[in-house]
């Protein structure tokens, strides 16, 4: 404190200020003492708590910093070092700061701003609604390129995988990083180095991992406030009613500690009556599939509906035989006639592995154990919603660690190729063991499986198909 008392005598000589002025500076940053205090302390009379000594040192500092930063009074502790001016630490503020006021559209150039602190040029990749291809975002200054296919190439592989890797392709040396946004895939970013030993160096990788994720961040959570996003990821127009649902689905790729999960539908373009959800909690997860009877818009407003229905009840804390009855409301009273919808609604416990659920007139779920199909859960049966139902229950089944579960609609089962055959079960069960023993995590089983169902139709779906994969272990 004696330190700091003769520094903050010496200091206020050169600050200009007289002792009332630095009494009403310590007194606007929340000091109390009076001026007579003030003066006795710097005389050495009396001494105040560190507290105010610090606050008439920020008085006399700031004075300080308006004339010359030269002289510092110390203070009675350490204190955290000032934010970083260089470096990619510096890099990633600036961004993150930056990007709080731009649309969109400036994402990539305050990227490639950031980059070049790194040391390197970007590109930024995403990937289309189909998971077909990684489209190139404008604004990196570099040469334009074509899409990328997901499947079969360098940069398809990295989203796949969700790993870094590089390349010596053309000459160009280049890492490519996934962008993930927490377990969601957004696409790839492409970092061109300076030299081919750039490619080795662990530092710039995980620099460049940094920069990835903070771009995937950005490109998901500002990408709402505009169309330039949404629009490079659709390779073809949008139905309204595909628009609609979309609208309402939550992040296609979610994960904790103890699970994994992901959904997709199909076709991205034009769906209309399927629709699925999902909520992550410390120590539950819930799941809900549907689809809506009839095709086009009229379908898609009563997915939306269901979805809005079934989420409420669960927001407010009620369980899934509650739910079931809040959808069921829903239905009769804003559809009437004969509208119903099927769907699936499941819960979690992430602790004991214990699942409740309930089918109402929906494919029966799939269990999937040591890398095969174990059973279907085929309890909980009721008709579905929207028809009047006296009674039913809530099934169980208790899961193991590294069991899957696998929810989907009739599209997927019933998507028919030229000869009229169904995609159908078997194939179904098949599919997903060939990918258990693939060792392919939700996300990618997803995608392939979707990829599969459109092929066995000749890449045109005539009902929607949607699929939610889980799977679980335990912590």
């Amino acid at each position: 404190m004696d330190t700091q008392r003769t520094g903050l005598r010496a200091a206020l000589r050169h600050a200009d200020l007289t002792l009332e002025q630095l009494w009403t500076r310590y007194f606007a940053y929340g000091g109390n003492a009076d001026l007579i205090d003030v003066e006795a302390h710097l005389a050495g009379l009396v001494r105040l708590p560190d507290a105010d000594g610090d606050l008439l040192a920020v008085a006399v500092n700031e004075r300080l910093d308006e004339l010359c930063a030269a002289r510092r009074v110390p203070y009675s502790r350490p204190l955290r070092p000032p934010r970083p001016t260089t470096g990619p630490l510096a890099a990633l503020l600036q961004l993150l700061e930056a990007a709080r006021t731009v649309p969109p559209d400036r994402l990539v150039p305050l990227a490639v701003r950031a980059a070049q602190v790194l040391g390197v040029e970007i590109a930024v990749h995403v990937v289309d609604h189909d998971q077909h291809r990684l489209v190139r975002l404008p604004g990196d200054g570099l040469p334009p390129t074509g899409p990328v296919a997901v499947d079969g190439t360098l940069p398809g592989r990295v989203y796949r995988s969700g790993r870094l890797l590089p390349s010596e392709a053309g000459g160009l040396p280049r890492l490519w990083v996934p962008l993930l946004d927490g377990a969601d895939r957004v696409g790839v970013l492409e970092a061109r180095v300076p030299d081919v030993r750039d490619l080795e160096d662990p530092g710039l990788r995980e620099q460049c991992w940094w920069l990835a994720s903070m771009v995937a961040h950005l490109l998901s959570s500002t990408g709402v406030y505009g169309d330039v996003l949404e629009r490079a990821r659709r390779s073809r127009p949008r139905s309204p009613s595909a628009e609609l649902i979309w609208q309402q689905l939550p992040p296609l790729t979610a994960a904790t500690d103890g699970f994994v999960l992901a959904g997709l539908l199909e076709p991205s373009s034009d769906v209309g009556g399927d629709a699925f959800d999902y909520a992550l909690a410390e120590d539950s997860v819930s799941m809900t599939v549907l689809d809506a009877m009839g095709h086009g818009l009229g379908s898609g407003l009563m997915a939306a509906a269901v979805l809005a229905a079934a989420r409420s009840a669960r927001r407010d804390g009620r369980g899934i035989h509650d739910q079931a009855r809040t959808v069921d409301e829903v239905v009769a009273t804003t559809f009437p006639g004969s509208a119903f919808v099927t769907g699936v609604l499941a819960e979690l416990d992430v602790a004991s592995g214990r699942l409740r659920y309930l089918s109402a007139g929906h494919p029966a779920p799939l269990l999937l154990r040591d890398g095969r199909v174990v059973k279907e859960l085929s309890g909980g049966r009721r008709m579905p919603f929207g028809i009047q139902t006296a009674d039913f229950a809530v099934a169980e089944e208790v899961l193991e660690p590294g069991d899957w579960l696998a929810l989907y609609t009739d599209g997927v089962t019933e998507a028919r190729d030229a000869a009229g055959q169904w995609f159908g079960e078997q194939r179904l069960v098949e599919f997903l063991t060939r990918a258990a023993a693939d060792g392919q995590p939700p996300p990618e089983t997803a995608r392939r499986l979707m990829r599969a169902v459109l092929e066995h139709q000749g890449g045109l779906l005539q009902d929607d198909a949607s699929v939610l994969l889980a799977c679980w272990a335990a912590r």
